[in-house]
């Protein structure tokens, strides 16, 4: 039912979006990102009975920076809208684009599509679109895992946002998301009622980073996650971690 709510809504405020980007020639496109998804997301919690909340833990937010989440269950992809960052571009999988939806939204807005199979192709894309979000002062936001459907609580992270950030200049920004995983895990459509809360967490600088130590930090981001992840399913971190390896 979320779903077809969802899809139905997206259905009727895509016109909308056509026209305010015609009629502004394309600058109201932050103000979609951060006013008009949210819309998309919030009826759908209130079907699904979920209370969902934001926690930052750092203000302001950076702006321009590179935000990263956990991305475990279905109901990332409403909350991730729900956020609505600041001047945000999303990194999506390519194969959104075969839903004539999101092919439109997603191109219209400026949106980033990868092909995570080759790693090599998907890392050139991002760089390709470096000069585009650096003249226009974006944001990115990605989902390090890559995929929802991974074993653990956690999976390995992949290096693509974390070079961006290092190749642009920007700060980590981490968000975790509570409760996702535990109302809706994995690639499952079916959701329970609950509470959902966005955890901003504090921006990580960029600043000393090198290919040569990137694989090290990236470790070290995903400890941090390893330990929300203990706290938010209430187990040991050890116990976390020896399920992601």
């Amino acid at each position: 039912m979320s779903m077809v709510v969802f899809f139905l809504l997206l259905i009727l405020i895509t016109p909308v979006v056509i026209l305010l980007l015609v009629v502004s020639f394309g600058k109201l496109t932050n103000f979609i990102v951060e006013k008009v998804a949210p819309l998309l997301a919030y009826p759908v919690f209130y079907i699904l009975g979920i209370e969902f909340s934001i926690n930052q833990h750092a203000d302001p937010l950076p702006v321009p920076a590179v935000y990263i989440s956990n991305h475990s269950s279905t109901l990332d992809l409403f909350t991730i809208l729900a956020l609505g960052l600041p001047r945000a571009r999303f990194i999506a999988k390519w194969e959104l684009q075969y839903n004539p939806l999101f092919f439109i939204l997603g191109r219209l807005t400026g949106q980033v599509f990868i092909k995570r199979q080759n790693s090599k192709e998907a890392v050139a894309t991002l760089q390709n679109a470096y000069a585009r979000v650096k003249s226009k002062n974006l944001s990115i936001f990605a989902a390090p895992e890559g995929s929802r459907k991974h074993d653990g609580i956690i999976g390995p992270f992949k290096k693509g946002p974390f070079r961006t950030a290092m190749d642009l200049g920007y700060p980590i920004v981490p968000i975790y998301f509570e409760g996702n995983q535990r109302l809706s895990e994995g690639g499952s459509l079916v959701t329970r009622k609950g509470n959902v809360t966005a955890h901003i967490h504090p921006p990580i600088s960029t600043e000393d980073w090198t290919l040569d130590n990137l694989e090290e930090k990236i470790a070290g981001v995903r400890r941090n996650y390893l330990r929300w992840a203990a706290s938010d399913f209430n187990l040991p971190v050890k116990e976390v971690d020896a399920e992601e390896n």
